[in-house]
């Protein structure tokens, strides 16, 4: 029988690349378009904001992982600071966030490939998650080769529209739509075209950008070397998050006026078609499909991890807790493979509303895991100052910037309240997490009753 622990298979090549591709979700690709058309030239800002609070909530993480060798998920961490009720709606909360992201990814895949190839959209969204399923039951250093070469390809082409639009400001280019300058980003109506409130409703898609930066913490229990590896993928996010994201769309806004730009078709599409590449659409379409690719990826993995994680601490059947000979979760695989590909079918059912309630309520569900986060590591600071003691990767700026991010995430919630887009999604989701505590206190009930 296989050893009941997860194998440390993955590398620091593969841990980096993990971490570029958590940073780099498909709201880039997909979101920014709509983000951009809600807030005009201040989505930079909006970016910038919510990316320094990721940034401090992955040092708060980091720490945390470290400062003990048995953690192996976030419900370990969640168990031991704010006790198992707490750890049981975050565990399955997490699994909940990475369902609905997968979920709206692989349905996003079938639409990548009708581009090609005029056949059913579930066709190519079932044979993704068979191919992805295979893959995954093997060993988790494919993964890691899976998520390399994934992430390498969105860098490549993020690479490339940064040095073209560089290229192009120092040539005074020419497009269709005028000159190629930095004056295109406030001759427009300026950095707020559309006031603080559009600036404000921005921020639902830029959270969801960000979603899956935390995996590299889920990964920590297969990489060979955290003490080394998860520090050095977290202090590299800020590079990141300025060069990702906040150089692209300075380019993006560079070439493109903000008022050119189409809510409804990808950003990255229109830039490279205005430079006279002929191929752009179907270049870019081809990084999008593995885009969402990635996402699903990581999606199962990290769902089916989470299942383990639950099962060992007594919160699932035990079944899901068992290892295949290449000490991968395979029964907690093959359920995630399942849930995702029923959601992939009802999905069909409202395709022009599923990505977008799925896509909020993703959001709303990280931001409660990564409060869950701050939380944890408030406690930690305040009850256990010998380990902080030790630290060798201290959090900067704690607890006040814990704080600080928390009011944040409050301020975002309240956001998508007011906007008729995000409203219903937030309505909905307490439902989840009022069915998670009841589910608990039903499920301790009858522990006790047993005993």
């Amino acid at each position: 029988m296989a050893q009941q622990e997860l194998k440390r298979g993955l590398s620091n090549r593969h841990v980096q690349l993990i971490a570029i591709g958590g940073t780099i979700g498909t709201g880039l690709f997909l979101g920014s378009g709509k983000a951009i058309q809600l807030a005009g030239p201040s989505i930079i800002f909006a970016y910038l904001i919510v990316g320094i609070a990721i940034f401090f909530v992955m040092r708060a993480l980091g720490e945390l992982l470290l400062s003990k060798a048995g953690y192996q998920s976030l419900t370990d961490i969640a168990e031991d600071y704010l006790g198992p009720r707490v750890a049981f709606v975050t565990g399955w909360t997490y699994w909940f966030c990475w369902i609905m992201t997968a979920m709206g990814d692989v349905i996003a895949v079938g639409v990548y490939v009708q581009y090609w190839f005029h056949i059913p959209q579930w066709i190519p969204a079932l044979v993704c998650l068979m191919i992805l399923l295979g893959l995954n039951l093997l060993t988790v250093k494919l993964f890691g080769e899976l998520e390399f070469w994934f992430a390498l390809i969105k860098v490549i082409t993020i690479l490339v529209l940064i040095v073209i639009g560089i290229i192009l400001l120092v040539m005074g280019f020419k497009t269709a739509q005028g000159m190629v300058t930095l004056k295109n980003i406030w001759e427009h109506g300026g950095l707020f075209p559309n006031g603080i409130s559009g600036f404000l409703l921005s921020f639902q898609m830029v959270v969801f950008s960000f979603v899956g930066v935390e995996l590299v913490g889920v990964s920590a229990a297969e990489t060979s070397n955290p003490e080394k590896n998860i520090p050095s993928a977290i202090n590299k996010i800020p590079l990141r998050i300025l060069f990702f994201y906040v150089g692209a769309l300075i380019v993006l806004l560079c070439i493109n006026p903000w008022t050119e730009l189409n809510a409804a078709e990808s950003p990255f599409v229109k830039t490279f078609s205005l430079v006279g590449i002929p191929i752009a659409a179907g270049v870019i379409n081809f990084v999008v499909l593995t885009s969402a690719a990635s996402a699903c990826n990581s999606g199962m993995f990290s769902t089916s991890r989470i299942l383990y994680s639950l099962s060992n601490h007594n919160q699932r059947p035990s079944n899901f807790a068992k290892l295949n000979k290449n000490h991968v979760p395979s029964n907690a695989l093959w359920i995630s493979t399942l849930v995702l590909s029923v959601g992939a079918l009802l999905t069909k059912l409202i395709p022009e509303q599923a990505f977008g309630i799925v896509t909020t309520i993703s959001a709303i569900c990280f931001i409660w895991v990564w409060g869950v986060i701050l939380v944890c590591h408030l406690r930690y600071k305040k009850t256990r100052s010998e380990l902080q003691a030790k630290s060798k990767f201290k959090a900067p700026l704690t607890p006040f910037i814990n704080y600080v991010v928390l009011i944040l995430f409050v301020i975002i919630l309240i956001i998508m309240l007011f906007a008729k887009a995000t409203r219903f999604a937030l309505l909905l989701t307490p439902l989840w997490f009022i069915l998670l505590f009841t589910w608990y206190s039903y499920r301790e009930k009858n522990i006790k009753l047993s005993a």
